[in-house]
């Protein structure tokens, strides 16, 4: 049962957001990261509310991996790239390159990991194994692993979210998961597909959520054989993001990415996570 106290806290607390009504349009990035857990629902559920009012009539003019607000490199003056993995699941996106996790590990690679939330259902101590371990810095690749849209457009044969409400449960069922998991928030987010729409970036932006995409396509969806991979890492620039794939152990990727690494340190080349560059 509520009590006076509670009823008059939850008023007070509704008149205040009533009087901030008129100002929906220029709502600040919602800042959860010093909020104690767990956020009460309805704070959420506003929050939510308050989102697809702003967006649900806003009608996109782009879509695609380069929209506007995508990050896909960071600034940098020496020989640094990121390294990044998407673990993608469902029915043919569940498994583990083991060799690759190995190699990472065993020469101390930084690597960026966007986990999809069906990978980790699938892969949870492993996945709980990974967020433990310094060297790999976890992020969000999607609850349903869509692409990041509006209206439902479509990458590579498969359907985007359809409206506000999907591009934000797409994002935040995701990140919570993480969060419950690891005790860290994921702030970065790659969707499946890496295709979004321009709405649903400003969404992301309004979440507080940065999207990130790539320079260097490393394993085309782990559809490229060992020279390939080797060839389009050795394409590296400093400030380049890397994009490849930790759940495709019959690929070349891993076997590509051990040939190049190599290769990568004899021209001088150092790997960083993503969490402390000046993303652009």
């Amino acid at each position: 049962m509520i009590s006076v106290k509670q009823t008059g806290l939850i008023l007070i607390f509704f008149l205040l957001i009533g009087c901030q009504s008129h100002q929906a349009d220029s709502l600040p990035p919602l800042d959860e990261s010093n909020v104690k857990r767990p956020v009460p629902s309805f704070l959420v559920d506003h929050r939510k509310e308050q989102l697809i009012t702003k967006y649900e009539n806003k009608i996109p003019t782009e879509f695609g991996e380069n929209v506007s607000g995508v990050y896909t490199h960071f600034r940098s003056s020496k020989k640094e790239i990121a390294l990044t993995f998407d673990a993608c699941g469902g029915s043919h996106g569940n498994d583990v390159d083991e060799t690759l996790i190995s190699f990472l590990k065993e020469n101390k690679l930084p690597s960026t990991l966007f986990i999809n939330s069906r990978w980790i259902d699938q892969n949870t101590a492993l996945f709980q194994e990974l967020a433990r371990d310094p060297l790999f810095q976890i992020e969000n690749h999607g609850t349903h692993h869509k692409p990041l849209s509006v209206n439902g457009q479509s990458a590579w044969g498969i359907s985007g979210t359809a409206s506000v409400k999907e591009v934000i449960e797409e994002m935040k069922e995701n990140q919570n998961k993480i969060e419950e998991l690891t005790g860290k928030k994921p702030t970065l987010f790659r969707s499946g597909t890496a295709y979004y729409d321009d709405v649903a970036v400003q969404i992301a932006q309004d979440l507080g959520v940065q999207i990130v995409n790539y320079t260097i396509l490393g394993d085309a969806g782990a559809t490229y054989n060992v020279q390939q991979v080797y060839d389009a890492l050795l394409q590296a620039q400093p400030g380049d993001i890397a994009l490849l794939h930790m759940n495709q152990p019959t690929s070349g990727t891993a076997e590509g990415v051990e040939k190049a690494i190599p290769a990568l340190q004899k021209n001088g080349y150092t790997f960083v996570h993503l969490h402390s560059q000046h993303l652009q």
